[in-house]
């Protein structure tokens, strides 16, 4: 059962509620979903962000940026690449439920996680991936992903192989969450399709965006 939430908490959720037109339904599932971060992270080490206030702001909020920038009613598939907590993909698959998802995730507490998140949540059609992203590169043949999407949890070098010749997924595009101040390296610039700035609280983040279409194929 969603506990009873103090004052200072009601108003930010209130706010994000808003912000994002959520549903009761959606709403719920991402206090519950708050909830078990927090009592799962006194156990292992899922977040560095373990206040519920953070939590709503630095993770959920940052997450659903993805869906002010572009239409995902349009997507159908997007792979999140070193999921941790489930951040972005799982906020993103509350939004919109008719999301497939795919979480990209080694570590197995972690992974244990997930698993008890999408149970809970009563998630559909969402996927857990427990090798490395250079195994999934190599190895899976899924169809194709609209959007990859990754929270820092790689760097963007090791992320834009999949743009290879030998990649089934070089026709797909890449968004990776940025701090304000990063800027793309040598190997990287010729990829990116555009940088989108946005503010969560009193931080300035941006999206980037990759796409093999800016180099020759």
């Amino acid at each position: 059962m969603v506990k009873k939430l103090d004052i200072k908490l009601q108003k930010v959720i209130e706010k994000f509620t808003q912000l994002f037109d959520l549903s009761e339904k959606e709403l719920n599932k991402f206090i519950k979903y708050s909830q078990m971060l927090i009592e799962w992270n006194n156990k292992f080490n899922i977040t560095a962000i373990t206040d519920e206030l953070e939590i709503i702001a630095y993770h959920f909020r940052d997450s659903l940026a993805l869906g002010k920038q572009v239409d995902l009613n349009q997507a159908k598939f997007i792979c999140d690449v070193g999921s941790g907590g489930g951040f972005p993909a799982i906020p993103l698959k509350i939004k919109y439920p008719h999301l497939k998802v795919l979480l990209i995730e080694v570590n197995k507490k972690r992974c244990s996680f997930l698993e008890e998140i999408i149970k809970e949540l009563e998630l559909e059609n969402i996927e857990i991936y427990d090798q490395d992203w250079r195994t999934f590169l190599k190895k899976s043949n899924y169809e194709h992903i609209d959007y990859f999407v990754s929270r820092a949890s790689l760097h963007p070098e090791e992320l834009v192989r999949m743009f290879k010749p030998s990649s089934p997924y070089k026709n797909s595009t890449l968004v990776y969450w940025a701090a304000r101040t990063w800027e793309p390296e040598k190997k990287e610039a010729p990829l990116v399709q555009k940088m989108v700035e946005y503010k969560i609280n009193y931080k300035r983040r941006k999206l980037v965006y990759f796409v093999l279409s800016n180099v020759q194929k």
